[in-house]
């Protein structure tokens, strides 16, 4: 359907593709995956001719209907968030504009005179708009928005009051509702809850068209993905599989690489001994002739490109007493919305407890209750003995100061700190070389998100309350962010849609429904095989 034909690429002085190739044939789902920068939006944009490759074709059956989703989802205001969505749904959107202007027409009766024309038209038209199944659209976008988390209310109001994260919906639901014949995702899984996650997750796997999607949720991609094109150095390798797959492929590829490249090192340094031994002797001329030559004929074998892993450690936090944080008959409501209702809650020391609940459940106010920064109706929310806390919020990010560069923001949050200790921090959170200058303002979200994450655990505080920490964060960085919590010996409070995430580090679970707070005593994945659901509301 799709074929990059030995395509290359620059932008500026770097080289991003070389002589690169792949295809996306009829039912393949793809998993696009490479390190921040490798090429993946610029991929994306070449496909849909955004961009021209500077050498090579990109061929694109004839026919064949594109629908592209990334984070610029541009401007939306003055129609329902559902009016929104149906415009998006290609010919039959547009057959349904023209029905429309001619239902207006037929009762205008300053065009009375035109009437018959305008039946036989409408005629035409609605029997084409049958076909298409447009009588059905409405119904079919209410469905996708409803499974991607929005209300009635919220389908029907002006999508221009919506926040920049349930725009993101409404412009992905455009492109599920249109099922085109090939779809492109960039990064769908970001802002999602995990019960729309899901949501999606089930509509992907059922699609039938072909899917080039690039998500940092290995979870999410492991049940969708049937191949993976890796986007290294300008080249494009593809593995048969889903995720996990092509981790365990490209390690041992890897390692085969690795002992090619350690067996021909071996035999160059006895030939390159041999040739510095007996160069100097007449009567060994015409064998080291013969092994120079040999030499300069080998092809050599590249050691494999290590990508830079990602590695933070935990300094010692100071012991809490164990009663971390004590909610008593706790009362919370927003105007007439009632949140909490003498709700009674203990979290004990080295406990790791996820939250889970619907959108709308009281799982972030439930955090903000804990840390102080909402204050019940009623009752009291009282913390232990020697607790220290640190809370990673959404909003956190907002607060870091545009101007100051990484290193400065460090330096101003730990100025007793040395210098080279203050680099190794930024080093486990990312930012090697020159990344440390980068003024804040230029940060990416996912990079933002590191930062405060390394001002946070620098001093390390005992009780930890984590508000979505992996939103913005690419699978490495979730990956140590794991391997650091996994050796935390403190307490844990968190939000995460992340399964991965959830299953790894949750050794109890806070259920948040309509009849109030479930405790389930063992982490996530206990929860899915006890519940049978992998969230509230949801059913295997």
């Amino acid at each position: 359907m799709i074929r990059l034909d030995n395509i290359s690429k620059h932008n500026g002085h770097r080289v991003i593709f070389i002589e690169a190739s792949a295809a996306l044939q009829k039912g393949e789902k793809i998993g696009l995956v490479g390190p921040n920068g490798a090429g993946k939006t610029t991929l994306f944009r070449l496909i849909t001719g955004q961009e021209e490759p500077d050498e090579g074709h990109v061929l694109t059956d004839r026919g064949v209907t594109i629908g592209f989703f990334n984070q610029d989802v541009g401007e939306m205001a003055g129609r329902s968030a559902v009016a929104e969505v149906m415009d998006g749904a290609g010919p039959v959107a547009e057959i349904g504009t023209e029905l429309a202007g001619l239902e207006a027409a037929m009762c205008d009766p300053e065009r009375f005179d035109e009437l018959e024309t305008i039946l036989e038209r409408f005629g035409e038209v609605q029997a084409r708009f049958e076909e298409l199944g447009g009588y059905a659209l409405e119904g079919r976008a209410r469905e996708v928005l409803h499974g991607l988390g929005f209300s009635q209310e919220m389908m029907d109001g002006d999508v221009g009051r919506l926040s920049g994260g349930w725009k993101m919906r409404v412009a992905l639901a455009r492109i599920l509702l249109m099922k085109p014949d090939v779809m492109l995702l960039d990064e769908p899984s970001n802002h999602l809850d995990l019960e729309s996650l899901i949501w999606l997750e089930q509509f992907l796997a059922t699609y039938d068209g072909a899917l080039l999607m690039t998500s940092h949720d290995r979870a999410f991609m492991n049940r969708i993905i049937n191949k993976v094109i890796e986007i290294d150095g300008g080249v494009l390798t593809s593995f048969s599989g889903d995720y996990e797959f092509y981790e365990q492929q490209r390690a041992l590829n890897e390692k085969q690489q690795q002992a090619q490249f350690d067996r021909q090192q071996a035999m160059l340094a006895k030939e390159v001994a041999f040739i510095e031994r007996f160069k100097a002797r007449a009567s060994h001329a015409a064998q080291v002739q013969s092994r120079v030559k040999k030499l300069d004929k080998i092809d050599r074998v590249e050691p494999p490109k290590r990508r830079q892993a990602l590695s933070f450690t935990f300094p010692q936090a100071p012991r809490s007493g164990d009663a971390v944080v004590n909610l008593r008959n706790v009362d919370k409501r927003y105007g007439s919305r009632v949140i909490y209702q003498g709700l009674d809650l203990l979290i004990r020391r080295q406990e790791r407890c996820c939250v889970l609940g619907v959108n709308g459940a009281g799982k972030s106010t439930l955090l903000k209750l804990v840390t102080g920064t909402t204050e019940p109706d009623a009752g009291t929310v009282t913390l232990g003995g020697s607790v220290k806390m640190g809370y990673f919020a959404q909003h956190a990010m907002d607060l870091l100061d545009g101007e100051r560069t990484v290193f400065e923001t460090l330096n101003d949050a730990f100025p007793l700190a040395g210098q080279g200790s203050l680099r190794a921090l930024a080093g486990g959170f990312g930012f090697s070389g020159d990344d440390v200058e980068k003024s804040c303002r230029v940060l990416s979200g996912g990079e933002k998100a590191r930062l405060v994450m390394a001002l946070m655990l620098y001093d390390p505080p005992n009780f930890l309350v984590l508000d979505e920490p992996t939103n913005h964060l690419d699978i490495a960085t979730k990956e140590m962010l794991i391997a650091a919590l996994s050796d935390y010996d403190g307490t844990m409070l968190f939000v995460s849609h992340d399964r991965h995430f959830l299953a790894a580090l949750s050794n109890r679970v806070l259920e948040l429904g309509p009849d109030g707070l479930h405790r389930y005593d063992g982490g996530y994945t206990e929860y899915v095989a006890r519940t049978g659901r992998e969230a509230p509301g949801l059913h295997q």
